[in-house]
């Protein structure tokens, strides 16, 4: 089955069960930075992913049924479980192994699923209906909130547990039932969660979990798209990859959730707050290694604060390596994901640099799959590095003079997900936060933020749409009750 049973070996779980591929195949993992495998994952095959939706479909019945009460105190001892240090060993060693991740991401991972699954739990509040009065004389109405049936889930590596966690937790709990499908990057990271709702008491079926191959997953993808059990998608990633997605939901016009990818602007007036706001955008930028769909990637400033920003900004980013932090004490930031992903982010730049950007900070070079921080000054519309999600460690400055030309520039982008904006005046906050197209808009603060209550969703484009909360994930069904009293009907009387 591996090549080195000593290492750690991911199983399909369905219908309750743990069990390798139906043909035996796996596939290695490996650890981005040193590029050594850690870890195989079964490589599930087209009757794997069937057994998952027959044990998803054949579980929805009674899960649906499962009283509010019990499903919130599953998802309560789950996050009572998480907090435990058996299971905050578990993330930490996953994590660091298949995604090189730093301290930072995950002590936010750990901290922030406990608080994932308590908010999951009160959802159960939400799940009600309402009543009126009908058109007809005498009869009345109900509307229910009824679960939607088999979700797939498809969930990825940069935050493996808790998208992982916000790919099922909201489908579940609304009554549903899910067949999850990890990164090929994340497996044991993200089928940690499979484990613990698992041991919480979810019942067989209700979450199945699937690894696979990267060669065998778009055919596979397919198929469990077509497959007449599955209700709805939810997709986590890039727009490529969504658009794809969309393409084979829409051949049987199947409704999708799609969390995509993010080109956050930065903007800052003449008389923000520079200190913190140097330190925000320098935060949200390279944190993961500007691996996150809420990083800080375009930073548009007013004309006058520009030539003490613009300083501080190089400044403190000059002060952040990467490298390997568990070897190198120096080291704050982790390796991209792949090393072909690093030479897609040096790609970016050379090609900005040559379009007539200026590059303020960092070599233009990558270490394997280590990339240090870029900023970049003159970059424009048009200009790959600027259209396109980086997902690097890489800041892109304009300098504008005017309100209405810093909103164009910050609206000048396909994606929707998140914005920034600092100034000291709420009033022109306000006014200004409300021209820029964005999900959410962070004032005054990091462009790295989740309100637990809203969450947050693109607008359509390239960061997609829907939010993970009760209305997308459940169907709202009207019944009418006629009135008993005789009445003639339309032909026959």
């Amino acid at each position: 089955m591996t090549e080195n049973s000593d290492l750690p070996f991911t199983s399909l779980l369905i219908d309750g069960q743990y069990y390798p591929a139906s043909s035996a195949k796996s596939f290695s993992v490996r650890n981005p930075y040193t590029n050594n495998i850690v870890g195989y994952a079964a490589s599930a095959t087209s009757q794997d992913c069937t057994n998952a939706l027959t044990s998803a479909g054949r579980a929805f019945p009674s899960w649906e049924a499962t009283p509010h009460s019990q499903r919130r105190d599953i998802f309560l001892k789950a996050a009572d479980l998480v907090s435990t240090t058996r299971y905050k060993e578990k993330i930490t060693k996953a994590m660091r192994e298949e995604t090189a991740a730093t301290d930072s991401m995950v002590f936010m991972n750990i901290r922030r699923v406990g608080e994932q699954l308590k908010d999951a739990a009160g959802l159960v509040s939400g799940l009600k209906g309402e009543t009126f009065a009908s058109a007809l004389p005498e009869g009345y109405v109900v509307v229910q909130r009824r679960a939607m049936g088999v979700i797939f889930a498809i969930s990825p590596w940069n935050v493996p547990v808790i998208l992982t966690i916000r790919a099922v937790a909201v489908p579940i709990i609304c009554g549903n039932t899910v067949v999850l499908k990890c990164s090929e990057k994340s497996p044991r990271s993200q089928s940690i969660v499979a484990e613990l709702l698992k041991e919480a008491g979810l019942p067989p079926g209700v979450l199945n979990f699937v690894s696979m191959d990267r060669q065998d997953a778009p055919e596979l993808t397919a198929e469990i798209i077509a497959h007449p059990l599955v209700r709805k998608i939810n997709f986590t990633g890039s727009d490529g990859v969504g658009k794809i997605i969309a393409a084979e939901a829409a051949k049987y016009l199947k409704p999708c959730v799609f969390e995509l990818g993010g080109k956050a602007p930065v903007v800052v007036l003449d008389d923000a707050d520079m200190e913190k706001a140097a330190r925000a955008i320098a935060s949200s930028t390279v944190l993961h290694s500007g691996q996150l769909c809420m990083s800080t990637e375009r930073v548009i400033i007013q004309r006058q604060i520009s030539t003490i920003l613009i300083p501080a900004l190089i400044k403190l980013l000059s002060s952040v390596k990467a490298g390997d932090p568990l070897t190198d004490r120096e080291a704050k930031l982790s390796a991209l994901f792949t090393e072909d992903s690093a030479r897609n982010v040096i790609s970016m730049i050379e090609e900005a640099n040559a379009a007539g950007a200026t590059v303020l900070l960092g070599d233009v070079k990558r270490d394997g799959a280590v990339v240090q921080p870029h900023i970049l000054n003159g970059v424009k519309p048009g200009m790959r590095l600027w259209d396109k999600e980086c997902f690097g460690p890489v800041i892109v400055i304009a300098v504008a003079d005017t309100l209405d030309e810093i909103v164009d520039l910050a609206n000048a982008s396909s994606y929707s997900l998140m914005a920034g904006l600092w100034t000291r005046d709420v009033n022109v906050a306000l006014g200004v936060a409300a021209r820029i197209r964005a999900g959410c808009t962070n004032i005054n603060g990091p462009t790295v933020h989740v309100e637990p209550q809203r969450g947050y969703a693109g607008l359509g484009g390239a960061s997609g749409y829907g939010h993970f909360d009760v209305d997308n994930f459940t169907d709202a069904r009207m019944v009418v009750v006629h009135p008993s009293e005789e009445r003639a009907y339309p032909v026959v009387g």
